[in-house]
Parts: structure tokens; sequence; C-alpha cells
């Protein structure tokens, strides 16, 4: 095999893993868009209406397919330019690493346990809370719309956070790392037909800023003081605080640890799951 043979394959296996991973993302994100579902259900319609058009030899039909087709991807850039331009953002917010990364195993634990303490205060006293934690993707864009704190994270800043009356109350804190970067942040409610009508704006918001990235999203409800936690476009109601806890050490956790390996990471885990 020579050399222009092997960069040849080599080329063409580059060619499908693009196209696949063009594809992966693609099918993989439109679950989260009510829009986008309705749009790709749409052009499969169209396509359908075509093939029996042809078969059929439906002449007038399919004059008009012929315009819709030709004309249509111009169309649909102009009709869905917000959801082009959140897809655009989404992979201009996307970071090497997370800033969550860079916390070791005790910072982790501790960031887990006051957002956890600060739940569970806000959860019997009935008070509405909600905290998203970035993650992979940046939330810059929502930080400088909001309160600048920049403030070591603690349960009682939380709870002050959220405390009834309280200017920042009715917005969202956002957390990196091992900082309370902003509270009062005002994120984007999710158009789901999906979510109960019975949840309120706190829930809908969550849901809506998960569909946007990565972050973890979560709420405590004001009526209920039921825990819910919004990540990957789906909502997860009615937690217990130990779901929470354990949802975020996992979730927070390195996909690839740069020190350890897989399995001594997982094992420090299970001791610190342990030990509380």
């Amino acid at each position: 095999m020579t050399f222009a043979s092997i960069t040849s394959l080599i080329t063409k296996l580059l060619d499908v893993l693009l196209v696949w991973a063009a594809f992966y993302y693609i099918l993989k994100n439109l679950r989260k868009n009510v829009k986008m579902v309705l749009l790709f259900k749409g052009m499969l319609i169209i396509i359908i209406m075509k093939i029996v058009s042809d078969k059929l030899n439906l002449v007038t039909i399919g004059y008009i397919l012929d315009y819709v087709i030709t004309w249509g991807p111009l169309a649909l850039i102009v009709i869905f330019q917000p959801e082009i331009r959140n897809v655009l953002e989404y992979l201009g917010r996307s970071q090497l690493l997370g800033r969550h990364k860079v916390l070791s195993v005790d910072e982790r634990e501790k960031v887990v346990y006051e957002i956890t303490n600060a739940m569970d205060y806000l959860k019997k006293a009935r008070i509405g809370a909600l905290i998203v934690i970035e993650r992979d993707n940046s939330l810059s864009d929502y930080i400088e719309k909001s309160k600048k704190l920049y403030a070591d994270i603690s349960s009682d800043l939380l709870i002050a956070i959220f405390f009834p009356n309280n200017p920042l109350h009715d917005g969202g804190a956002i957390i990196q790392g091992d900082k309370i970067t902003s509270a009062g942040a005002v994120f984007p409610t999710s158009e789901s037909m999906k979510i109960s009508k019975r949840l309120g704006t706190r829930h809908r918001a969550a849901l809506g800023i998960s569909e946007k990235g990565d972050c973890l999203a979560l709420v405590v409800s004001e009526e209920t003081g039921r825990l819910s936690i919004a990540m990957n476009g789906e909502l997860h109601y009615n937690l217990t605080l130990d779901d929470v806890k354990l949802t975020l050490l996992e979730e927070l956790r390195p996909k690839k640890s740069i020190i350890m390996d897989e399995e001594e990471e997982e094992e420090l885990i299970n001791e610190d799951v342990e030990s509380n």
C-alpha cells in the first residue's frame, strides 16, 4: 500500500466521521427544540409526498413540491434564524475544560454540601429558588446581565439570595466552580409541550436553560417545597435531597480525570457518599 493510498483512505474516513458527527449532533439536540422537531416532521412529509407524486405521476402537486424543495432552504433560514443563531452560540460557548473540572474531589464535595444544605433549608421554609451550575458551556451571556457577586459558595449566602423580599429573590443564581458568580439572572423559558402546566416560571426557566447547554439547573418549589433538577433538556421532578446530592456528585465529576484514572475517581466519590 502506497503513501498516497493511505492518505486517501484516511481522508475518506475523516470525511465519513465528520458527517457522522454532524448527524449525531443534530439528532442529539433535535428533541430539545420543539420547533425543530416540527420542522423535521414537515420535511419528512414533503419528501414522502414528492416520492408519491413521482410514482403516481401527479403533475400539479409535483410541480408545486419542486418549487418548495428549490426555495424551501432559503425560507427555512429566514424563518428559523433564531434557532440557527442559538446553535452557533451554543458552539461558541463550548469550553475545552469546564470550570468544575479544576476542582479537587474535596472541593466538589464542599460545593455539593453547601448547595444541598441550602436546598434543604429552602425546602422546609417553602422558599423558591433557582440555582444554575455551569459546566462545559459558558453562561457568560447570562452573567453579564445579572448582579455580579463572585463570592465563595456557602449555604448561608444561597439562602440569603433567595430569602423573600430580597431584590434578587426572583432571579437565578449562577455557580462557576466553587464560586457564586452572580444572582438575579434571567433565563429563557422552555417552550416544551411536555412540561406540566402546573409548574411555574422557575421550572420552565430551569428547563429552558438546560435546553441551551449542559448546565445543571436546580429548583426549589415555592408552593410545595419539592426539589427538581433540569439537565440535558429534561426535568427530573420531586426528588429527595439524597437524589439531588448523588446526582450532583455524579454530574460534576470530570469526564476524564487528569491526575487519577477513572477507577480511582469512582472510589473517592463512593467514599464521599458513604461519609455523608
